[in-house]
Formats: C-alpha cells, structure tokens, sequence
C-alpha cells in the first residue's frame, strides 16, 4: 500500500494520479480543512475517467506536524511518498516552513522508522543545492555551503533533507529527489500556478537570472521509477532543462498570446521594487510580493545536471515547450468557466 503527504498539492496529486493509473492502492493524508477537490480537478485535466480514480483514493486525516496522527496513518503501508511542503519566500513564513519542511520530514522519518515502511521518496528541492562557489552544471554532489543570501526556504529543506539523510543511516530505506520548478496544471494561487496566472496578464519585466524546470508528470513518473527499482541512499536532480528567466517568461506570455517581457529588472530596480511592495504590505496588510529572497533568486544564474537521473532510468524529459502549451490552456480553459 502506497501513502503520499501532501497528495493536495502539485506534485502529489501527480504521484496520486500516476500510481492509480498503474492500478496501485493508494492512501492519501490530509488536513481536516484540506481542500481534496483540488486533486480531483487535476485529474481532470489528464484522463477522462477523473471522477472514477478520484473516489480510489482512501483519505486520512492527518498532519506532517503530528508524529501520532502519523504512525496511526500508517498502519498497513509499505511504501511512503512525502510530497508535502510549504513553499514561500516570504519572511513572516519561516515558522511554518521550519515546521512543515523539517520538522514535518523528521516526522515522517521517524514514523517510517516506527513503522518498518520498506521505502520513502522524499521531495526535496533543487534549493538545497546551495554552494555559491558552485553554479554551473549542480549535481548531487554538490553539497550544502551557507551565504548571506539562502533564503529561509532553501534552509527549511535543507533541514527536512538532512531529517532523511539521518533516517537512511538508521536503517531506512529511502530515495530523496531535488526537483526544479515544477510545471503543471491547476494550483493556480500557489507554487509555479502562481507564475501561469501572473503571465496570463503580462508583464514586461524580466531578470537575468537563470534555473531549472520540469514537467509535473515526468516528477512523478521519476519519483515512482525510482522507489519501485529501489534506488536508496540516493539523491536525484530532476530537471527538464535549465532556463533564463526571460526564456521561461517568454515563452508563457507567447502561450498566451501576450507581448514579451523586454524590460530587464536589474538590482537596483528590483531593490526599489521590494521596498515600495513592503511598504504596501504594511499600509494594506496584503502579503509582499517582492522580498529579498525573490530579488535574490531572480539574479542568481545557476545551471544543473540531470546526469545521473538519465543515465540510472534511461528517460527523456518533456520539452518545456509542450508542458507550458499544455498549462496555459489548462489555464485559459479554467477562466473560461470561471474554476481559475
């Protein structure tokens, strides 16, 4: 029996998906306030048969943040995939984000532990790939260096990351994956859904960093491949390609329809940027846009392998092209009866 956290976000309503399609069980936990719609919406953009692989999912309550409502949740599962996370780069989140990221993964390890689970895929972050002396062709090897500019999301997984790392050398099986920005439909008021949406109205800036992206599915697909070949004490990145962030901007707004970006947002801009955001979110109360962390991942330019993920399961990756294609007509469809 397969259990997944956070089977309401973006990547583990894609596991969820996938691993119904293989005709697997599958367990999901949940908040009591969870929105499990979400999931089954996401199904919808993929398979006809949405509504009938939905109602295969037996849902639980229970919370990364509660160790009992965890080793209760696991009673009768093997294999775990914990996709949950919490995702922001905004200063007010760093409790929640400590909580969820690495004390919910310590959790979750320990209740694996407890259990005996005979596998854990842990999503982890490509953010956890920090080295700033370190930024062309990041690997699995590169390891953890601290700089003035970590954000306290990277510092969150890094933490959760290192939760499973402990687990593996007491005797737990499990792979980790280090995804870049995730790519998929739905979600749209959270994760890179947020990015789809802020395109689909256009904008004609862009920084001159650069990252990394991947397909949803070909995450998920991974994420299964791995665990089910047993792949352990391992780390993969999983990336499509790397991308400037004009490149990525571009190439949604042209989805779109919409003018491309073509005014380059420099530092200085930037820094003018988050003070008058900040000074916004005190005068009104509505969350900062623009933090520090955000000017910082807009400058860096990093570049990562995906080496070893090829060469261990063989597997192509979709083209961004055809993901972001895919998305914004998800999206235009959504907005066409009102669900966006």
């Amino acid at each position: 029996m397969n259990l997944i956290t956070g089977a309401t976000g973006i990547i583990g309503a894609h596991v969820a998906l996938k691993l119904l399609q293989l005709n697997k069980p599958v367990t999901a936990i949940k908040r009591a306030d969870s929105d499990v719609l979400k999931t089954k919406k996401l199904f919808s953009y993929y398979v006809a048969n949405a509504e009938e692989l939905f109602h295969k999912i037996k849902w639980v309550n229970a919370d990364v943040t509660d160790i009992y409502s965890l080793l209760e949740a696991l009673e009768g599962i093997d294999t775990v995939y914990h996709c949950a996370g919490y995702v922001s780069f905004n200063e007010k989140d760093k409790q929640q984000m400590h909580a969820v990221n690495a004390i919910g993964t310590a959790n979750v390890v320990n209740a694996c532990l407890e259990k005996n689970i005979k596998a854990l895929c842990h999503v982890s972050s490509i953010a956890t790939l920090q080295n700033p002396d370190i930024t062309k062709n990041i690997n699995e090897t590169v390891y953890w260096k601290s700089s003035p500019r970590v954000s306290d999301y990277a510092i969150s997984k890094y933490n959760g990351e290192r939760e499973v790392w402990r687990g593996i050398e007491e005797g737990l099986d499990a792979v980790i994956v280090n995804p870049g920005l995730v790519i998929g439909p739905g979600f749209w008021n959270q994760s890179s859904g947020k990015l789809i949406s802020t395109c689909y109205n256009g904008s004609p800036f862009y920084t001159n960093g650069s990252s990394a992206a991947v397909c949803a599915l070909d995450v998920a697909d991974c994420m299964i491949q791995l665990t089910e070949t047993k792949q352990f004490n391992k780390r993969f990145v999983l990336i499509a390609n790397n991308y400037t962030f004009k490149e990525l901007l571009s190439s949604i707004q042209r989805a779109f329809g919409k003018k491309e970006p073509y005014i380059e947002a420099g530092k200085v801009l930037l820094t003018v940027a988050m003070w008058l955001d900040r000074l916004r979110y005190k005068i009104t109360g509505k969350q900062q846009v623009i933090t520090r962390a955000t000017v910082n991942a807009g400058l860096e330019k990093n570049t990562f392998s995906n080496k070893r993920i090829k060469e261990t399961l063989h597997v192509e990756f979709e083209p961004l092209s055809e993901t972001i294609r895919f998305v914004c007509d998800a999206y235009l469809n959504d907005l066409k009866h009102n669900h966006a």
